[in-house]
């Protein structure tokens, strides 16, 4: 497995086309999957954009998400510090490949059916959103191979997460990720991607469901003895629900097979420069074992347009 080098942290310099993209994942979530969050940061200069994603979920709460597509490009080719009108956010990584930070003011949107988030003007309650969280790496980081420069890493997360009134604070597990140097057709291609932690402090991740009828996929699995084993083949079947929300999943990480069961939603509606829509549906977690150990994190499902 290729080392991950801390240089690669930073923002890199991208080509001329369309869609390339570069993007940075923050996850977290509490250890008995009360509550759950994730941001993204998504660069795509020459669409002279960022896309600006960030969310608090549980199983009895309401989502709470920004989704803002048209945030400006840092005037800093090297910043992480986005700013509009109704959003700060700034990113900082303390220490590269141990240690990064992410704070967030801004307004959000609460709703009482996340489905309304794949309306083009999704209604809710506007309420003021913020968090101050911390991601502390707890496990080695992983260098994807060669399909695309992409590397993850599980972390501890820690800090407090603001709802209008009311403040959460937040001692859990997370993962984030950071990908760049490729067109990211989200129209085009489909997968499930996934991160989480079982109660043994087994730590896993994939993407899979990248080519129809093939077990193809990328991922690791690092035991509780913080032991790495690179994997290959990853197996997804996934039961859809309505709004082509997914009711539960199964999934196989290598010889690791689990349960999935998504308890919030928070689905993002991505539209092309050319109209196609492609659905993007984000969920907090619990993940099951074969030998029923449990535990939570996110997965992901990118659904393009049919056809």
């Amino acid at each position: 497995m290729t080392a991950v080098d801390a240089t690669d942290e930073a923002r890199h310099v991208h080509s001329d086309e369309e869609l390339w993209n570069e993007s940075y994942y923050y996850d977290f979530f509490a250890p008995d999957g009360s509550l759950g969050g994730y941001l993204r940061i998504g660069f795509i200069p020459n669409l002279n954009r960022v896309w600006y994603w960030a969310c608090a979920v549980g199983p009895d709460r309401q989502l709470v998400t920004v989704v803002d597509n048209e945030v400006p490009l840092p005037t800093d080719p090297r910043s992480l510090e986005l700013r509009t009108d109704a959003l700060w956010a700034d990113h900082t990584v303390e220490d590269p490949l141990v240690h990064a930070t992410c704070n967030l003011e801004a307004f959000g949107l609460r709703v009482d059916d996340p489905a309304e988030m794949y309306r083009p003007e999704p209604r809710g309650e506007r309420v003021a959103f913020g968090f101050e969280l911390d991601w502390e790496t707890n496990g080695e980081a992983y260098m994807w191979p060669p399909i695309t420069p992409r590397y993850e890493i599980p972390c501890t997360v820690h800090g407090r997460v603001l709802i209008g009134s009311e403040e959460f604070e937040v001692d859990g597990f997370g993962q984030r990720d950071h990908s760049w140097g490729a067109s990211r057709d989200w129209w085009a291609n489909t997968w499930c991607w996934n991160a989480g932690r079982l109660e043994d402090n087994t730590r896993f991740h994939s993407t899979g469901a990248l080519i129809p009828d093939s077990d193809f996929g990328v991922g690791y699995v690092i035991d509780p003895d913080d032991q790495l084993v690179e994997v290959d083949s990853v197996r997804v079947a996934t039961e859809m629900g309505r709004e082509g929300l997914p009711e539960s999943a199964e999934l196989a990480v290598g010889e690791l097979e689990l349960d999935v069961e998504p308890l919030a939603f928070s689905p993002v509606l991505l539209t092309h420069p050319d109209g196609r829509e492609d659905r993007f549906p984000r969920a907090l977690a619990r993940f099951t074992s074969a030998d029923e150990r449990q535990g939570y994190g996110w997965i992901e499902w990118n659904q393009p347009p049919a056809g």
